[in-house]
């Protein structure tokens, strides 16, 4: 079979959340501190430790098949990279940001100032939109600290608590997208490496909605077992199992955990007790 390249962040937090996504679809990487390349001993897969900026041409050059990479990166280096799975971590969101004391209104306030940003082309697009123009200043790294040395009359940049924005006497006015980060695939990825990434694709999504769901079980009295059923929302039928007492059964069932609170409270008012609730490392479908 053959051997799927995958880039991933050299360090950070994406590094780590992309190891452990890998790691969760029980593919186990041989890396050791400071290695560029390493390869996974149970699945053909080969990981590239990659400068974050550099991912997307990489991904274009087809020197790697695939990423895992922030959504931002690719709408600022990599338009026409296609986005294969949404991995539902490291978001943020990538936005305007002015001084606390400027009076902002909208984004007509900004026209003629100096933006300074590490995504040129993403604040371009954005202001263009909106028939707006600026003066560009492309910088990389502490982006936030323009305003206070003078460099710039607000920033573009990514934003996740808004702590550092607060620590620079920043606020957020404007979001111009929210980003996550993706598995994402090279155009010039081979129709046999092509078929390896399904598979780990796969076990990606099982991995995901294990994340997003809980196993439930409670004890229900055999006549409530109807309502109980009317409130689950289950994948086919919830798992019904007589208990030892008489007139009783245990119900099993899977939730979501967007739903999870206000299920529980539907389902103690329906008379659902002993409820226990359990992770789920694996969900095939």
């Amino acid at each position: 079979m053959s051997t799927l390249k995958i880039a991933i962040q050299k360090s950070g937090r994406l590094n780590e959340d992309s190891i452990q996504i890998l790691k969760d679809c029980g593919i186990s990487i041989n890396n050791g501190n400071d290695q560029l390349k390493a390869s996974a001993s149970n699945f053909p897969l080969e990981v590239l430790y990659l400068r974050n900026s550099d991912i997307p041409q990489y991904l274009i050059d087809g020197v790697v098949d695939a990423a895992i990479v922030g959504d931002n990166l690719l709408v600022e280096k990599g338009k026409n990279i296609e986005v294969a799975e949404k991995l539902g971590f490291s978001k943020c969101k990538v936005s305007v940001a002015v001084p606390k004391n400027f009076e902002y209104n909208s984004v007509k306030d900004l026209d003629g100032l100096r933006i300074a940003t590490s995504y040129p082309n993403t604040v371009l697009d954005f202001f263009n939109s909106k028939n707006v123009t600026v003066d560009l200043h492309q910088i990389s790294g502490s982006v936030e600290i323009a305003p206070n040395i003078g460099l710039a009359d607000a920033i573009v940049d990514i934003v996740s608590s808004g702590s550092t924005l607060f620590k620079n006497n920043l606020k957020e006015v404007e979001v111009i997208f929210k980003s996550e980060a993706v598995l994402a695939v090279s155009p010039k990825i081979t129709a046999e490496n092509k078929a390896v990434l399904d598979k780990l694709q796969f076990r990606i999504q099982s991995v995901l909605r294990a994340r997003k769901s809980k196993y439930i079980l409670m004890n229900v009295q055999n006549d409530k077992i109807e309502l109980i059923n009317k409130i689950l929302p289950v994948l086919k039928s919830p798992t019904v199992m007589p208990l030892a007492q008489e007139g009783w059964s245990s119900v099993h069932t899977v939730i979501e955990e967007d739903r999870f609170w206000e299920v529980i409270d539907q389902l103690k008012e329906a008379g659902a007790e002993g409820i226990l609730v359990c992770p789920i490392e694996k969900m095939v479908l």
